[in-house]
């Protein structure tokens, strides 16, 4: 017999079901909500724990227990196959360091190169002086003549056992460039006496007894001015002498193209005498510390005590060297170069980071030699270039020396 077919509806399925209000009743039962919060504890520490052993996985040393070395090749390629150890890079962010009292230089950015004044390169002038106010007029003549841009220039001083009024003529003559529209950078001065009493005068400093008390007392005062004044942003050190007469405006422009370690320029000086009624310039070699080295100064230089300063230019010392003052001519090729082992200290340009590796003037004897030419021997001593251009000529005040030296 079949069974008459049944029928559902909404409203039978509803009947059927319990009424809402014991279903709340049902859930809001704390036995209910006790079970629903640890079901839900279970659930994340088991996510939890299966997510940390599948992160251990990745970093078990797979293998067998042995020693890596007791593997046959098998053992080693099955040890190998496994997952690769993860690399995480961990990019920190750069580190700021506000503390005042904490600088930071960074001397990889200073370069002397043959471009100084188009690459903005920081040049250093230093003069040391002793009674020297007659020739501070004249010097800052010529300084402000200088093509080279003033803002890029530092001018340093070191004034030391003067006996007239060369700070305050100094101080004059700085105030007086500095308030023009085309002052330079910086100004410094440095007062620093050495103790020295020997005059001024031409026998007293051109003597051959003076030399090397002279010599060590200038070597020194020259690394005060050049420890004090040099800074970090500077690419290049010109020292200049106070009593200069003349020079080319363009003179650190044409120094820096030769792009050399140490390079000088020829030492002159204008003596005019009567020839026939005229005054004829006899046109006078100064500089006698410039100089090629020569067997014969080698085996002077050895045979005298280590303590010994050698003056060149002397007929005490017969060292037969090279003077570059007796060569050259300011009509020829400017640009020409030979090398010197011994330079004077009239007119020097040296990049910054020689002097920066520890060449400076020796105030004691330093292969029989100080001051400029002890510079030049430390220099080469340490594979630094010295040259000499000598058709290229700086011009001295006559010193109006008597014959007799060089």
């Amino acid at each position: 017999m079949l069974l008459p077919k049944r029928g559902y509806s909404w409203k039978a399925a509803r009947a059927r079901l319990p009424p809402s209000r014991a279903v709340w009743h049902f859930l809001t039962k704390t036995r209910f909500l006790l079970f629903a919060a640890i079901a839900g504890i279970v659930i994340l520490l088991w996510r939890g724990l299966s997510g940390t052993a599948e992160e251990m996985q990745r970093f078990y040393c797979w293998g067998p227990a042995k020693a890596p070395m007791a593997m046959t090749s098998n053992e080693q390629s099955e040890w190998h196959g496994h997952l690769q150890t993860p690399v995480i890079f961990n990019h920190h962010h750069p580190v700021e360091i506000n503390d005042s009292t904490i600088s930071h230089v960074d001397l990889n950015k200073i370069k002397s190169t043959p471009k100084a004044d188009t690459n903005q390169e920081r040049v250093l002038i230093l003069t040391p002086l002793r009674d020297a106010s007659p020739y501070l007029e004249q010097h800052f003549d010529l300084l402000t003549q200088l093509t080279y841009p003033h803002h890029l220039i530092d001018l340093a001083f070191l004034v030391g056992d003067s006996t007239d009024d060369t700070m305050a003529v100094l101080a004059m003559e700085l105030e007086r460039v500095q308030k023009t529209t085309d002052a330079f950078h910086s100004a410094m001065i440095v007062e620093k006496d050495f103790g020295v009493t020997h005059g001024q005068s031409v026998e007293d400093r051109h003597g051959f007894e003076a030399q090397g008390p002279r010599r060590k007392a200038m070597g020194k005062a020259r690394n005060y001015l050049l420890s004090t004044a040099l800074k970090p942003e500077h690419s290049w050190v010109y020292w200049r002498d106070v009593d200069i007469k003349d020079s080319p405006r363009k003179i650190i422009e044409d120094f820096v193209a030769h792009d050399r370690d140490i390079l000088v320029p020829n030492i002159w000086f204008h003596r005019y005498k009567e020839r026939d009624g005229k005054k004829v310039d006899i046109e006078g070699r100064f500089d006698y510390n410039s100089w090629q080295e020569s067997e014969d100064g080698l085996k002077l230089a050895s045979s005298l005590d280590k303590n010994v300063v050698l003056a060149e230019g002397y007929k005490e010392y017969k060292t037969n060297r090279k003077y570059m003052a007796k060569m050259g001519d300011w009509r020829e090729n400017k640009d020409e170069e030979i090398p010197l082992d011994g330079i004077g200290g009239v007119n020097i340009l040296v990049k910054a980071d020689v002097h920066r590796s520890g060449i400076n003037f020796p105030c004691y004897a330093f292969e029989n030699q100080a001051e400029t030419e002890g510079f030049a021997k430390m220099a080469k001593r340490a594979g630094y270039e010295v040259i000499g251009l000598p058709n290229y000529v700086v011009w001295h005040i006559d010193t109006e020396e008597k014959p007799g030296n060089a």
